[in-house]
């Protein structure tokens, strides 16, 4: 996670395209959001007195909403309209807020914003809107940090621009929110990365904002890995919460692939590896051997075995790491799952079996993040 970054004015060269009425102040470096002021309390020895916020702080405190939807835009006129119209039609009986900020976009975008900023706010969803018109956009990063900041709901709510909320989403994950406060909650489906986030203001502090390095950038995965390490949850709504766009001008295809896997790798060292002496790569195909190379040396050196119910693989007994430098070559064991040695690395991808590797992993009787760990 980057650093604090200067203050946002700093940051976004340009003209703004509107500030929200009642704008927060700013917040410290270390913190993107608008947090109260703390309550004002004698000095120790002090004779005792009632400790008292400010009066602005609780009129800040008060004209707060239940939650805030972070939205940042960059040219999206195709989407927005179907987007916004979901905003609409939550059926959160709460206070809601929309903050967006529209980074640099050269399309029609904010001219549709300022046209559903009406039709919202009629219903009584406030709307604040702010972004810069840089010659280049900064990323999605830096938007969602200054969405998060000019907000003021307790709880945020992420959406990306080109998707679309089911009516419950807002209803059912703050109602979840309420009971697990250091969570991020998430919809049901293949990944609990963006796009359903939703969690407490209080808590993203806690983690920090996203990385704002721009284009090719995982934000939300380096986000998470923060979030985790510092021993935050993750719960799932099991229900449909959100439409997912997939297109070429999506934001992710600018993030390689190979970056993402490095980003994993770092991460299981980190949080898993460095805790074992030895373990298992589960699968000595394609996947497992490519996890291998990735590992540090050290972590290399701790791979017992890889395990495999590829009767050709078994045979042949070993792999060989034909591009280490070491002589000679290492040569890493090939067993059967049955008789190989927990803890488990495991590299199969889950339901492409028809059932038959879950089948395989039920029958050894072993505990998910104590006995193995999905890597796929």
């Amino acid at each position: 996670m980057a650093d604090a970054a200067a203050a946002p004015q700093a940051r976004s060269a340009g003209r703004p395209v509107r500030e929200g009425p009642g704008a927060p102040e700013a917040a410290p470096a270390t913190c993107p959001c608008p947090c109260p002021a703390a309550p004002t309390c004698p000095e120790p020895g002090a004779p005792p007195r009632q400790c008292r916020a400010p009066l602005g702080a609780a009129i800040r405190e008060a004209c707060r909403s239940q939650v805030s939807v972070i939205l940042p835009v960059h040219n999206s006129e195709s989407w927005l309209d179907e987007c916004l119209k979901s905003v609409l039609e939550q059926d959160f009986q709460g206070t809601m807020e929309l903050s967006v900020f529209n980074d640099a976009s050269k399309d029609s975008s904010i001219s549709i914003l300022e046209k559903w900023k009406i039709k919202l706010e009629d219903v009584g969803i406030q709307v604040v809107i702010g972004g810069h018109d840089s010659p280049q956009p900064q990323g999605v990063g830096f938007a969602k940090n200054q969405a998060v900041v000019q907000s003021s709901g307790i709880y945020l709510c992420f959406l990306d621009s080109d998707d679309v909320m089911m009516p419950q989403r807002i209803r059912l994950q703050y109602e979840a929110a309420i009971q697990h406060p250091n969570s991020v909650f998430t919809s049901h489906g293949p990944t609990v990365i963006m796009p359903t986030w939703f969690c407490s203001r209080e808590w993203f502090c806690h983690v920090g904002k996203f990385d704002e390095g721009g284009k090719g950038i995982p934000e939300d995965l380096l986000f998470f890995y923060k979030h985790v390490q510092k021993g935050g949850g993750v719960f799932r709504v099991d229900q449909c919460l959100l439409l997912y766009r997939y297109h070429p001008q999506a934001a992710t295809h600018s993030v390689l692939e190979g970056t993402i896997w490095n980003h994993r790798v770092r991460f299981l060292e980190d949080q898993v590896l460095k805790h074992w002496m030895s373990f298992t790569i589960w699968n000595a195909g394609k996947q497992g051997r490519k996890l291998y190379r990735s590992l540090s040396p050290a972590n290399r050196k701790k791979v017992a075995a890889f395990c495999d119910v590829d009767r050709n693989k078994i045979v042949k007994g070993f792999y060989t790491y034909e591009e280490s430098e070491e002589r000679p070559k290492p040569k890493i064991p090939i067993q059967h799952f049955r008789d190989a040695t927990p803890p488990f690395i495991i590299c199969v991808k889950m339901d492409l079996t028809g059932g038959v590797f879950e089948k395989n992993l039920n029958e050894l009787n072993l505990k998910e993040g104590l006995d193995y760990y999905h890597f796929n």
